[in-house]
């Protein structure tokens, strides 16, 4: 069969064949016409296209990334975006209703197999975001970013301008990562309104953040498992606005690593009152040693952001340095809050103080 034409067999007319998904190669020339040469393709790619990266690419200009469309590389090392030497980016890809300001994400859209570099020695003054998303349903794998000013991934319902969403951005997935080497956060979901919930954050490496690892302004609906997080200077993974979320299996080997005083925490979540979530099998250690004193590393703690807070907290594994400046679990709730906690089957040893719970916290058996 020829497409564009009609067949007959056996007296049916059947409709002619769907035309293939357009697929648009970008050979990167490794100097100041990439980023413009990228985006010229972009713009004049179709609905459904697949835009495919090859070799080294010198961004002079922000990535623009329409919805719609896949972008892919070769692989992590065969296809590489990096920042040219002072070229102050706000972010090396970003998504176009970012940029417009919009107020509404951008159709799903994917990132697959490719290197970002921030190129922080070339732009140190630059707060440079990796990959900087305003998508829904969207998909980032096997993308390895690496020496950003500011946050390897950036998912947000802020626009460029400070303009909010009237849309929700729900239902990604961040799966396969490796990121280091970020001036703030690995990973932060960017989010005072209730616009970014509903994803799966899995399956990731982040080093080196500067501040934290995973930053979460709303984690409400969200699955965090199986990341590996190291080298970071204030906590590992914070989440905050819990709401049914699930955050399991993380390896945590260092937090607090920045050597100012401070509060750190390995894991931190806050509870919304009206749900319960579950926080289990997470290894959380640190094997900086706990090195500030006057600080205090609290490795698992459990907080309410408002009402009634539930949590199953089970089989995790905490062990800390053996300082006076350790606390393995620790459950409060503030001012009229309460928090009621399936606390069990959790392993804490070398810390100073094994669990604390404050008022209004109730711990229960289960059942």
């Amino acid at each position: 069969m020829v497409l564009g034409m009609w067949l007959i067999c056996a007296g049916l007319a059947l409709q002619p064949a769907a035309e293939p998904t357009a697929s648009i190669v970008v050979i990167g020339q490794d100097d100041a016409g990439d980023a413009e040469r990228i985006n010229a393709a972009i713009e004049a790619s179709p609905e459904g296209a697949e835009i495919l990266l090859r070799g080294r690419f010198l961004l002079t200009a922000p990535v623009r990334l329409l919805g719609d469309r896949a972008y892919r590389g070769d692989s992590r090392a065969g296809t590489v975006l990096r920042q040219a030497d002072g070229a102050g980016l706000p972010a090396l890809m970003v998504s176009a209703s970012w940029l417009s300001n919009s107020e509404w994400t951008d159709h799903p859209l994917a990132v697959r197999h490719l290197r970002l570099d921030g190129n922080r020695a070339g732009n140190p003054d630059t707060p440079t975001v990796g990959l900087l998303l305003r998508a829904w349903l969207t998909t980032v794998e096997d993308v390895h970013i690496r020496e950003c000013g500011s946050d390897g991934i950036r998912l947000t319902s802020v626009g460029a301008e400070g303009g909010g969403l009237r849309s929700t951005q729900v239902n990604g997935r961040l799966q396969h990562l490796f990121i280091d080497g970020s001036g703030r956060h690995g990973i932060y979901v960017e989010d005072p309104q209730n616009q970014v919930t509903d994803w799966i954050l899995a399956d990731s490496w982040i080093a080196g953040s500067r501040e934290d690892g995973i930053r979460m302004e709303n984690a409400a609906g969200w699955m965090v498992q199986r990341n590996h997080i190291y080298g970071v200077g204030r906590h590992a993974i914070d989440a905050q606005r819990a709401f049914g979320t699930v955050i399991s299996d993380n390896y945590i080997e260092g937090f607090g690593e920045s050597r100012q005083p401070g509060t750190f925490y390995g894991l931190r979540v806050t509870l919304q009152g009206d749900s319960a979530s579950t926080i289990s099998g997470n290894r959380i250690f640190n094997h900086g040693g706990e090195p500030t004193e006057g600080a205090e590393y609290r490795y698992l703690g459990v907080s309410v952001n408002y009402g009634h807070g539930v949590a199953t907290i089970s089989g995790n594994a905490i062990r800390g340095s053996g300082t006076p400046r350790g606390v393995g679990l620790r459950y409060t709730t503030d001012g009229e809050r309460s928090m009621k906690v399936v606390s069990v089957g959790n392993v804490v040893e070398s810390v100073a103080v094994p669990r604390h719970v404050g008022g209004d916290v109730v711990l229960d058996a289960g059942l």
